[in-house]
C-alpha cells in the first residue's frame, strides 16, 4: 500500500511542476508577443500582411 501512495504523491508533484511550467511560460509568451500576433488565425500573418503592405502589393 505504501509504494501507491509515493506514486499519488509523485504523480501530484509532477502535475504541480508542470502547472507551474505552463503558467510561466503563459506570462513569458504574453511579454514578449503582442496580444494581436497571439489571436491572429495563422503564424506569422502580420508580418507578412505588412511585408506586402511595403512592397505595394496591397492597398
Amino acid at each position: 500500500m505504501i509504494y501507491w501512495e509515493i506514486l499519488s504523491y509523485a504523480a501530484w508533484i509532477v502535475s504541480g511542476l508542470l502547472l507551474l511550467w505552463i503558467l510561466v511560460d503563459a506570462i513569458s509568451v504574453s511579454r514578449e508577443f503582442d496580444e494581436e500576433l497571439l489571436i491572429s488565425s495563422r503564424e506569422g500573418v502580420d508580418e507578412i500582411l505588412d511585408e506586402i503592405k511595403k512592397e505595394g502589393g496591397i492597398k
